[in-house]
């Protein structure tokens, strides 16, 4: 392979991260959109945006792994849908009994998903560079976990409006690194000839 065609492929899997950062933080934000409006009227719209949430990022992380070179290559992301789909069905299960439940299933998700979401942006590093804010976004999240487990020990019953705060920080990271991807690409094509 020459050197002109891997630097084709490598631009080719940069534009695609790009996109998929700008999907993941489109969704972050409608999400937190719906989970600070609507579901606020609707304890059953709320249970589906709880639900959605990590079997979103299973399904994301999946594609975003197959797309990059397969689950075997990304272990950090193939292990992230398991966890994902974990805690989807966690959450399924925890909503039976209390909110409290699912804001520390959340918890624990987040501390999990933050660091194979760290690890992946470290992987990335050699290969994108610019991945600072994927790297802030999974430390951040496994912070926010401890957080989250920690309210949940709470008597006030938490909230959609918990998670709704965490997942729009998650929209901000994913959004800069779109960004930081499109200044990247402008001034790259600023200066070729």
């Amino acid at each position: 392979m020459t050197n002109s065609s891997t630097d084709f492929a490598d631009a080719a899997q940069e534009e695609r991260l790009k996109f998929y950062y700008f999907v993941r933080a489109g969704f972050s934000v409608v999400w937190v959109v719906a989970a600070f409006t609507l579901a606020q009227h609707s304890s059953a719209l709320a249970s589906i945006l709880l639900v959605a949430y990590p079997a979103w990022d299973a399904a994301a992380n999946f594609v975003d792994a197959a797309r990059s070179g397969g689950l075997g290559k990304n272990r950090t992301q193939a292990i992230n849908v398991a966890v994902s789909v974990a805690t989807t069905l966690a959450v399924i299960l925890a909503l039976q009994f209390s909110m409290n439940w699912v804001l520390a299933v959340f918890g624990a998700w987040a501390i999990l998903s933050g660091l194979l979401q760290l690890g992946t942006a470290l992987r990335r590093w050699k290969s994108f560079g610019g991945q600072w804010a994927m790297i802030l976004s999974g430390a951040q999240s496994a912070l926010a976990g401890a957080f989250f487990i920690s309210q949940a020990r709470m008597p006030a019953p938490p909230s959609v409006s918990n998670v709704a705060g965490y997942a729009a920080v998650g929209a901000v990271y994913f959004l800069i690194s779109a960004v930081w991807l499109s200044v990247k690409d402008l001034r790259r094509e600023a200066q070729s000839p």
